[in-house]
């Protein structure tokens, strides 16, 4: 029989990158990309997050928009919730604390990606408590190069 820790650690899904996004400053409109390039430890290229902190790429599962956007009566966009990456088909929060890949590039999970007050402006009254545990993670990138739609999203074990 496993452990908890030894089941935490076993993720068969493999997920794919359905979009990028980037917020060059506060409060501008978000830049839709195919492709971004992922620089080790200081965050995406364009990105107003550029540290070596804990926060350098913000994901959210695909599969979690229309859950938020029927908590919030409206369709919900990857825009809205200002999100660098939507990734579809492995479940985020079994990467939080683990190494995982997209595509060539190296990711660490970091934490889960708690909603701020900007999002009942966003997504209208209740949209902050709409996206509680559905708020997505932040990554620190361990290896950078480029992210592309389309890539695969991997738990690394070695």
């Amino acid at each position: 029989m496993l452990s908890l820790v030894e089941r935490l650690n076993i993720v068969p899904q493999i997920g794919t990158v359905a979009w990028i996004g980037l917020r060059p400053s506060r409060g501008e409109a978000m830049t839709v990309l195919d492709e971004v390039e992922a620089v080790a430890d200081r965050g995406l290229v364009g990105d107003r997050y550029k540290a070596s902190g804990n926060r350098q790429v913000t994901l959210i599962q695909a599969e979690h928009l229309p859950v938020i956007g029927a908590l919030v009566g409206r369709e919900v966009t990857p825009q809205l919730v200002r999100r660098n990456l939507v990734v579809s088909g492995v479940n985020l929060i079994s990467l939080q604390k683990q190494r995982f890949a997209i595509g060539d590039v190296i990711l660490v999970g970091t934490s889960a990606f708690a909603p701020c007050d900007k999002m009942d402006i966003a997504l209208g009254a209740g949209g902050f408590q709409a996206m509680r545990g559905h708020g997505g993670i932040c990554a620190k990138i361990e290896r950078g190069g480029v992210i592309r739609c389309g890539d695969r999203v991997r738990i690394l074990t070695d």
